[in-house]
């Protein structure tokens, strides 16, 4: 069992915060939901249906996650009616640096999911959009995806399943207004290990 997935790394609604106090109860149980829907949404069965219905890329490699998450990029972008969708835009888009970018969007290309063309703004730039196969890889991702919500809320009144898109786009809206700090992780160790002096040779090695 990895790390990220260890149960003990689940928030704990009992645990004080650095400056001592305890943590408002209803932020716990936010915390603990979105520790436990990390987990699901990491879980590789949505990969692997839309791979029984989509064919392998002109390479022969299989359909990755990173492809999908350039063809939602470019879908995304294109839907914007945007002139151009460059691979800035997508690494801004994705929230990646632009090598890394470089390097999705070339996976995506060889895939044969995404094309690439002149822009018309800048001929030294690449226009990129989707090709028939990304289209279909999209269709069949959102298509999942729905069913999957669908299935979850079930049970659930429209009236309730309003409020939640309402409260989770307005959560999400402020969670990429202010995302966490990257070095939120060493602090935490550093912060216990200062409260914990005999924490036997120092805190984890994280790097």
């Amino acid at each position: 069992m990895t790390r990220e997935n260890d149960p003990a790394d689940a928030p704990s609604a009992g645990s004080p915060d650095p400056s001592g106090r305890l943590p408002d109860p209803v932020l716990a149980d936010v915390s603990l939901a979105l520790f436990h829907l990390r987990r699901i949404w990491a879980k590789p069965d949505l990969m692997k249906r839309i791979r029984a219905q989509t064919d392998a890329g002109p390479d022969g490699r299989p359909l990755q996650l990173s492809n999908l998450m350039v063809v939602h990029a470019v879908a995304g972008l294109t839907a914007e009616d945007r002139t151009e969708v460059t691979v800035g835009a997508v690494a801004d888009r994705l929230e990646i640096d632009p090598s890394t970018a470089s390097r999705l969007v070339g996976h995506a290309l060889d895939a044969g999911l995404i094309s690439r063309r002149p822009s018309p703004v800048d001929a030294r730039r690449a226009n990129l959009g989707l090709t028939a196969a990304g289209r279909r890889v999209k269709q069949v991702a959102d298509r999942f995806r729905r069913a999957y919500l669908d299935e979850l809320m079930a049970d659930w009144t429209p009236a309730e399943r309003a409020d939640f898109a309402r409260l989770l786009t307005r959560f999400a809206e402020a969670a990429v207004r202010a995302p966490m700090d990257p070095d939120g992780v060493d602090k935490i160790f550093e912060v216990a290990q200062a409260d914990c002096a005999d924490w036997p040779g120092g805190p984890p090695d994280h790097s």
